[in-house]
């Protein structure tokens, strides 16, 4: 039976080579659209993800990381003198006009403000320069990634972020957010200098390294990141936090970061988007493989009818095909998914952006393609339910 399967298969290598090809198509697009809606998920709460704090306090508006009402910085004020606080840190998380002063083109990219030594920049993620570069005033460092975005090439240039200076000092890695623009980090006092005085002057990038100006109490923040003490209830510190600070919502790492990923995933359409792409990657392969399996039976019509003719049971005939149609389905895909590692690895360290494969999906994906292959012999099992044997004697 299994000589007779694959013999069928490779008779008609042309023949043979479309269907592979379809059902790379298939395999690749399900693939590659599965990984960019997983990827596109863990990068709308990377920033979250790859945090220490144990509880994030924000508005108690915010729809997710990049969707809030600003809140004082008075609150993380209150937040220290909180029983079962260990430490809280103030975050700007906000929207800037980037100048690159060579071209004079402007770009939009997204602040990032924070303590550099603080609970939210994983140290991890620095190839060079160092978080602590950002201790003096008007510095940032970007994902590599972002480079072309604001035209820079190397540490030490210089641009302009809301017509305050600014200089390059660091480049990190796999810190890119596909829902954001080019993220810029930076101190809590740089960002906060940037976003809400950076419309009332006109500093000079020749003057990087003025001072910048530390919160008061009535500027503007995104978030403040809670560290418990040790032995914490995290349940009882979060009502507390929301007691002592009004018109605010607490969240651990863990709900912030899911908040983040169902809105996008969800409520902005983008999920529906990705997993439509990956129905039709099924439905274009079961096209092409059912109408290559159902002209191979065709032309081997009488070679089936010759089986049943010797005593063949439909059920070994099925097998035939079934296994011709799984063959099929193990060659479309493993080229299928090392096409689909090889995207993906040149996506994430050219462009920033994840399409995550990890073995339950390549795994998922494999099923989906044997089932998908499965199902279109079942067109071509009609045609041999309806063979009748003496047509092996006709001329």
């Amino acid at each position: 039976m299994a000589s007779i399967a694959r013999k069928n298969l490779l008779e008609d290598i042309p023949r043979f080579l479309v269907a592979q090809a379809g059902i790379l198509f298939a395999v690749s697009l399900v693939t590659i659209q599965t990984g960019l809606q997983y990827g596109f998920a863990r990068s709308s709460s990377q920033l979250i993800d790859q945090s220490r704090a144990d509880i994030w306090v924000s508005s108690k508006n915010m729809q997710h990381l990049g969707l809030t009402i600003p809140i004082p910085y008075e609150q993380v004020t209150k937040a220290r003198k909180v029983k079962g606080v260990d430490k809280a840190e103030g975050v700007i998380i906000d929207g800037a006009l980037w100048h690159e002063l060579q071209t004079d083109e402007i770009t939009s990219v997204t602040l990032v403000g924070a303590d550099p030594q603080g609970m939210l920049f994983d140290r991890s993620t620095i190839v060079a320069g160092s978080f602590n570069d950002l201790k003096q005033p008007f510095r940032f460092i970007i994902d590599k990634t972002g480079l072309d975005g604001i035209h820079l090439k190397t540490l030490g240039e210089v641009g302009e972020i809301n017509n305050i200076g600014a200089k390059l000092v660091g480049f990190t890695q796999g810190t890119q957010s596909i829902i954001f623009g080019t993220l810029m980090f930076t101190s809590l006092e740089t960002a906060n200098t940037y976003r809400n005085y950076g419309s009332q002057t006109t500093a000079s990038p020749t003057n990087v390294g003025t001072s910048a100006k530390k919160p008061t109490s009535t500027d503007q923040i995104s978030f403040v990141l809670i560290r418990a003490k040790p032995g914490q209830n995290i349940a009882k510190l979060k009502r507390d936090l929301e007691q002592a600070l009004p018109d605010t919502r607490t969240y651990t790492r863990q709900e912030m970061s899911k908040i983040t990923q169902v809105y996008w995933q969800e409520r902005s359409g983008i999920g529906f988007i990705l997993g439509l792409g990956a129905v039709v990657g099924v439905v274009v392969g079961a096209v092409v493989v059912s109408q290559i399996l159902y002209a191979s039976v065709t032309d081997h019509i009488k070679e089936f009818g010759t089986l049943k003719a010797m005593g063949a049971s439909d059920w070994f005939i099925y097998n035939v095909i079934i296994e011709q149609a799984i063959w099929m389905a193990i060659l479309g895909y493993l080229p299928g998914i090392a096409l689909c590692l090889g995207v993906a690895a040149w996506t994430s360290t050219a462009q920033g952006i994840v399409i995550l494969i990890t073995p339950i999906s390549a795994a998922t994906v494999f099923g989906i393609t044997v089932l998908m292959c499965v199902s279109s012999a079942v067109f071509a099992i009609q045609k041999v339910t309806r063979v009748d044997p003496a047509i092996v004697f006709k001329g």
